[in-house]
């Protein structure tokens, strides 16, 4: 459902209206991110993991993180990553091991499998950047004003969430 039909509403002219149309493509373009993800994967035959579980691979990278530490980059749900976690560690792409100064607390990195997912993401997004560029989709400085405009609305809604309420 639309956010214009959420609200109750047709889409106000003006700012209003640009404001929920991009709202409306950040979820799309998220959902699509997924989708591509998902068809990689079918393509090199790569099916016990789901798109969330490899980006979550993928944004982990070569750290050593806990759950709590992705949650508050603002990348993942709580109850999410906890159990995408437990996926990744009981199918073997990740490692876990308890925090010595704070037993509750468990962090996690890669395994070669893992990382073998990562590179799969990798590879895939460095082809995409690459596609977008040569096919004339958006240069340099699209990317770069595209992202300084959604860093600055991801500060405005982080204030909104800290000071407002």
């Amino acid at each position: 459902m639309s956010i214009e039909m959420q609200l109750g509403h047709a889409p106000a002219k003006g700012f209003m209206s640009g404001y929920l149309e991009a709202l409306s493509l950040v979820e799309r373009l998220h959902r699509l991110l997924l989708d591509v993800i998902k068809d990689e994967f079918e393509r090199v035959g790569l099916l016990e993991i789901n798109a969330v579980q490899a980006l979550l691979l993928f944004n982990i990278g070569e750290n050593e993180v806990t759950a709590g530490e992705l949650k508050s980059r603002g990348y993942y749900q709580g109850s999410n990553v906890s159990y995408n976690l437990k996926k990744l560690v009981d199918m073997g792409y990740m490692h876990h091991q308890r925090c010595e100064i704070d037993r509750r607390s468990v962090r996690v990195r890669l395994t070669q499998r893992g990382r073998e997912v990562r590179d799969i993401v990798s590879g895939l997004f460095a082809r995409h950047a690459e596609g977008l560029e040569e096919r004339g989709v958006i240069g340099s400085d699209g990317i770069e004003s595209i992202t300084a405009s959604l860093k600055r609305v991801e500060r405005y809604w982080t204030d909104q969430i800290r000071y407002i309420y």
